[in-house]
């Protein structure tokens, strides 16, 4: 079978629709969840935390993040595994995964030389759990080296590997600590194992799915397993050299695009190589270098405009201040009129979902004053 042919620009609308930011916006947070199989948990909160961020991107201010936690905690309709959250539907895709867990030599090592210690943790789970990792006590007996922030912090670690295993899972959180309980109490009772290989298989399919179009030899994100390779059906790009994957149901489709703040763990940024390619985008998170080093700044926001990267917008939530204060926006490319005004309206609803007001150097005097949302 031969290669199909795209040109750039229905290479980045798929890329755009797989990722649900075009026009009209979806309406349901799990419908989200499922399509984009995953919502990255990073602490950074410049204008808000990541799940939130990149759920408001696409359902707008109609999100209110008490839909995440209730759907984490109440309904279990979603879950947190690997530093991501995931529609509970999934969890049969990992528990096969989860039974062969670690593959690592030194992570089954500390766990074989710390096994009472795990029964220790299990226990006072069953009795009193849900709980934080700091009301666990520490009864290792071999601590867990590293030359980074994990070395010697044993019941955190732990925890993190009984989760892989399946056998601990997150129950909640307690601001930012998370509540850590036995897996039984909160993956449903009788869940179905898919076969390792056939799992691996439906999680490609659907990774292209939320994807749209990626490298052949593209590396697998974090917390999702390298396979051999993946579904779809090959591609070259006009003006780019070697080979895509395409999901074939993404073929065709009609594109309604519109405009878009993106969070800087959002899917269709992440893959920096990718994005220079398909989008001709430089982009890189600055929030580690030193303030007189950075371009863009400390947190930016990557501007999308129908199936254009165009710019990033260096904002911060001043929450004392009741402030989304902006201090640029970049064009990387020049911007019409009525752009301008699609990235204005973007940044109001963005205050507005926040409960601030627009503020900041980069803003005219004349952006009118958000309306406070109802959540915080």
């Amino acid at each position: 079978m031969g290669l199909l042919t795209l040109d750039r620009d229905e290479a980045r609308r798929i890329a755009v629709r797989a990722q649900l930011l075009t026009a009209p916006r979806p309406t349901d947070l799990l419908a989200v969840v499922r399509r984009l199989t995953l919502l990255q948990i990073d602490p950074t909160a410049a204008v808000a935390p990541n799940v939130d961020l990149v759920a408001w991107s696409r359902l707008g201010s109609a999100y209110r993040p008490a839909d995440t936690q209730e759907a984490l905690e109440r309904d279990r309709t979603l879950f947190e595994y690997g530093a991501m959250v995931r529609p509970m539907s999934d969890l049969p895709l990992f528990l096969a995964a989860m039974a062969v867990w670690p593959e690592n030599e030194r992570q089954r090592e500390w766990l074989r030389a710390n096994d009472r210690f795990r029964r220790d943790v299990l226990a006072r789970l069953d009795s009193a759990g849900p709980l934080p990792s700091r009301d666990i006590p520490d009864t290792s007996q071999v601590p867990w080296p590293s030359t980074g922030w994990t070395n010697n912090r044993n019941v955190t670690q732990l925890l993190e590997f009984l989760t892989m295993r399946g056998e601990v899972a997150v129950a909640g959180r307690r601001g930012r600590q998370r509540l850590w309980d036995v897996a039984e109490r909160v993956y449903p009772a009788g869940t179905a194992v898919v076969p390792l290989d056939e799992a691996r298989r439906i999680r490609d399919e659907r990774r292209l799915r939320s994807l749209g179009i990626v490298r052949e030899a593209a590396k697998a994100p974090p917390g999702v397993p390298d396979s051999p390779g993946l579904p779809g059906e090959r591609a070259v790009v006009e003006g780019l050299p070697g080979t895509w994957r395409v999901d074939p149901a993404a073929l065709g489709q009609p594109f309604r695009g519109r405009t878009a703040l993106l969070s800087p763990f959002d899917r269709l940024v992440h893959d920096r190589p990718r994005i220079a390619e398909l989008f001709g985008f430089e982009y890189l998170l600055e929030m580690y270098k030193p303030r007189a080093k950075r371009r863009w700044g400390y947190f930016a926001l990557p501007i999308l405009h129908h199936d254009r990267l165009v710019g990033k917008v260096d904002a911060a939530a001043d929450r004392g201040a009741g402030v989304l204060r902006v201090d640029a926006i970049h064009r990387d490319v020049p911007f019409t009129g009525a752009m301008t005004e699609a990235v204005r309206d973007e940044l109001r609803d963005l205050a507005a979902w926040l409960g601030l007001t627009v503020g900041g150097p980069a803003t005219r005097a004349t952006v009118p004053r958000a309306v406070p949302a109802a959540h915080p």
